[in-house]
């Protein structure tokens, strides 16, 4: 299959039934709410060459890619209805391994509202460098009580297995997350995946609202906490930004 660039939605999931149920199409370009849907800030993680990319447009275009350009723009929205809860986006960040996004780690890790933390089974060093992943998360975050989920891809490869199902349980164990064995080229587990992650950030925020109304000074938001969220908002809004700019030099240059 050619190289896909600018992927945008072209449909809306159903998170019951794992299908595309109607045409809507999003602008790619507008990172706003506009519409009034929720938008969940997803950032995947892992190894270069482990199918981030990959699992990310078979989730977002139903499609698979056997070769990936890592210089295409890495960003991506899929709008969704999970759990018949109200219709929401998620604007998922991928940033490919690029050199160029090492100093702005940090930044969309706080932005972030849930993770995915990848690596294939094929390649052992993948499965110990999701471990570093989940330790640089915790530190730029300060806290172990993030959104998560781990994915073993490649499972359709079962012949050039290097990692067991029982390590990687054991490791989704150790982060206390959920754990999928996906296979983008073949469409296994790839919805489960974000699905199960945006429950998650869900649960959080369920438990961060019964939580401020058991005290009633959290009742009513700050206006510091109201800043904190814009400014994280602006600042993912950002970082999508530059990510289309490098992506755009890079295909230039090509």
């Amino acid at each position: 299959m050619k190289n896909q660039k600018n992927v945008t939605n072209n449909g809306i999931s159903n998170g019951n039934h794992n299908e595309i149920t109607s045409a809507s199409i999003i602008n790619n370009k507008s990172q706003t709410n506009r519409a009034g849907l929720r938008v969940y800030k997803i950032v995947i993680l892992g190894d270069g060459g482990v199918g981030k990319s990959a699992v990310t447009l078979q989730f977002v275009s139903h499609s698979f890619l056997d070769y990936h350009d890592p210089t295409i723009e890495d960003s991506y929205q899929q709008q969704a209805i999970i759990d018949n809860e109200p219709s929401c986006i998620l604007d998922i960040l991928d940033t490919a391994g690029q050199v160029e996004f090492t100093a702005m780690r940090d930044q969309y890790m706080r932005c972030g509202e849930g993770f995915i933390i990848c690596y294939s089974i094929c390649d052992r060093h993948s499965f110990q460098e999701a471990q570093e992943y989940r330790k640089l998360i915790t530190r730029v975050r300060l806290t172990e009580d993030i959104p998560l989920v781990l994915v073993a891809n490649k499972v359709d490869l079962q012949s050039q297995r290097k990692v067991s199902t029982e390590e990687g349980k054991a490791l989704a164990a150790q982060f206390g997350c959920h754990f999928y064995e996906t296979s983008a080229a073949l469409r296994c587990n790839v919805d489960e995946v974000f699905y199960t992650l945006v429950r998650e950030i869900r649960k959080k925020e369920l438990q961060k609202t019964l939580s401020n109304e058991t005290s009633s000074s959290e009742k009513v938001r700050s206006p510091r906490d109201k800043r904190n969220n814009n400014n994280n908002n602006s600042k993912w809004l950002r970082l999508r930004s530059i990510f289309a700019l490098v992506f755009k030099r890079k295909r230039s240059n090509n």
